[in-house]
């Protein structure tokens, strides 16, 4: 890998990334769901378009779901899943509307864990409302289709554009250094059993290609922790 500098971001840079953002967007259709999984990540904003979805009356319970990770023991030092749900209680969600799993420290932990959690609150699900950072979608919808196949997932994020969610992340670098990483994961996780196959257009694998031989880093250190 080689080392990349401070320099700014190319413009060549950010149209490759933005050909990843948008092969990660699943396009789903919202619609009401029987339950809801939010994945606890850096991002809490994912904890705001719960409650908004809740109010909106697109499922009637939700499980928060995460651990804390070495990308999140700072900003929630008790884990993703319990700060989400203060979050949401702050944004109106009813107690009774929320389950927590707060043990989950990678995607498949996350379904499964969350399947666990619903399954002894003896909730029946015929579909699922995903909802996760928007470049984790395909990645939250392959690993539920392999851990979870008896369910229809429904993929859904805080709705900003490829450049309003940049401006959001601190390091511009590291924020395609993250994309890179969730696409990698798609690309290499079926082989490991952590997810289903799903077909990458050439042109996704084109601009992977170049921004990783411009030194974009698919394993960041702070991504080390395993969160398929």
């Amino acid at each position: 890998m080689t080392d990349r500098t401070e320099a700014t971001i190319s413009e060549a840079d950010r149209i490759d990334a933005q050909v990843i953002w948008d092969f990660h967007q699943m396009g789903h259709k919202l619609r009401p769901c029987s339950a809801a999984i939010t994945l606890g990540s850096l991002d809490l904003g994912v904890a705001s378009t719960t409650a908004d979805l809740y109010h909106a009356g697109m499922f009637p319970l939700v499980v928060f779901t995460g651990d804390t990770s070495a990308a999140t023991k700072e900003r929630f030092p008790r884990g993703e899943a319990i700060h989400y749900r203060e979050h949401a209680l702050s944004n109106g969600v009813p107690e009774e509307a929320i389950l927590l799993e707060p043990k989950a420290s990678n995607t498949g932990q996350n379904i499964g864990f969350s399947r666990e959690v619903l399954e002894n609150a003896g909730i029946a699900v015929t579909t699922i409302l995903l909802i996760s950072m928007p470049y984790m979608q395909r990645r939250a919808y392959a690993t539920c289709r392999k851990l979870w196949p008896e369910v229809e997932p429904v993929c859904v994020s805080p709705t900003l554009s490829f450049d309003e969610y940049a401006k959001t992340h601190d390091d511009e670098k590291q924020f395609i250094d993250m994309l890179m990483g969730d696409m990698e994961r798609v690309m290499k996780y079926p082989a490991r059993g952590f997810a289903i196959a799903q077909h990458v257009p050439e042109r996704a694998r084109d601009a992977f290609d170049r921004l990783r031989a411009r030194g974009y880093d698919t394993s960041p250190a702070y991504l080390t922790v395993p969160r398929s």
